[in-house]
């Protein structure tokens, strides 16, 4: 498995430590990494195998990823040389960079899923990448499985709201949920959390209103509309909501308004509104009747305590939609 046919020389190599453990860190074509690395399956028959199957759907996406050209950055792949790789200085003025000669294979510890994706690309474009990485010099194998088990339990992912936050400027939807959470003069403005922390009087994470987004803007005569058309719609539509639901909007406990499964279902409902007074022409929404309209959501018991406590989820969002349509849109009118 960690057998080479003949031995691969990989130049312009750094070499140092790392809590005490001698690592390299430099780069490979992808062709030469097909040759360098294997991959330790969970089933292996030694009981030392800890990598799960490839997702397709992770190496897809990173494949498509690549194809964005010279903004694809991505992270250093993981690898354990396990005493297969030899180190050689160029000289002794410069001991730390050299070249390594490579006798065997090294384990891929974490980057099958990028491994995978780039297997993919050049196999689509016939095309080669050049792939950093980072290895260790030696970790036996209990190391290497405790490692990789930190790197899949231990480190946490930046989190849906954040990312949706650093995609502001490429993302339309990004940028206008955003607005709405940074605006002083946005409902959401007191109740939101840009990082998806929720505290005390913040229980709406930028996630949550991105998705309730989503759904207010996810007819495709509205898609279209410029970001700032998008911004302006969202603003007047929920604010116009707590101005007329002034209590219900700022008591999270005693009312269900802002629970997410009622914000959602606002905005499903708020599309359909949307769309009777859109003027598709001009790309733009009459606001002042859509103001009119939500006033009649006065009607409904908001209350914690009232009907509205049994719903939930997507499947309760939904359902409350209906209802809230034929309140805003009735057939007689």
């Amino acid at each position: 498995m960690d057998k080479l046919v003949n031995q691969i020389v990989i130049e312009n190599v750094l070499t140092g430590k790392l809590r005490g453990k001698m690592v390299y860190q430099s780069a490979v074509s992808v062709h030469i990494g097909r040759q360098l690395m294997y991959i330790k399956p969970f089933d292996l028959p030694s009981g030392k195998g800890y990598q799960r199957p490839v997702n397709i759907k992770r190496s897809n996406d990173f494949a498509q990823y690549l194809s964005l050209g010279d903004e694809a950055l991505f992270t250093p792949i993981l690898l354990n040389a396990a005493s297969n790789w030899e180190f050689a200085p160029y000289d002794r003025q410069r001991p730390n960079f050299g070249r390594l000669l490579c006798k065997g294979k090294a384990s891929l510890m974490d980057g099958q899923h990028r491994m995978k994706g780039l297997d993919q690309y050049l196999s689509e474009t016939n095309t080669d990448l050049s792939v950093p990485f980072l290895a260790f010099h030696y970790l036996d194998e209990d190391e290497e499985i405790k490692l990789f088990d930190t790197i899949n339990t231990k480190a946490k992912g930046i989190g849906s709201s954040l990312n949706k936050y650093l995609r502001r400027d490429s993302d339309d939807l990004s940028w206008v949920a955003t607005e709405l959470m940074v605006r002083k003069e946005s409902p959401f403005y007191q109740i939101g959390s840009i990082i998806g922390k929720r505290t005390k009087g913040r229980h709406v994470t930028l996630q949550n209103l991105y998705r309730t987004l989503q759904h207010l803007f996810s007819d495709p005569k509205i898609t279209p509309f410029a970001k700032e058309d998008k911004f302006n719609i969202a603003i007047t539509y929920y604010n116009g909501i707590r101005e007329s639901l002034f209590e219900e909007w700022n008591d999270y406990n005693e009312y269900r308004l802002t629970h997410i499964v009622c914000l959602d279902a606002l905005s499903m409902a708020g599309k359909s509104l949307l769309l009777k007074y859109i003027h598709e022409t001009r790309k733009k929404v009459d606001l002042q009747n859509v103001i009119k309209r939500i006033q009649r959501l006065s009607v409904v018991d908001w209350s914690s305590s009232g009907p509205l406590r049994y719903i939930k989820g997507v499947s309760g969002s939904k359902s409350l939609a209906t209802d809230l349509h034929s309140i805003l849109i009735p057939d007689s009118n």
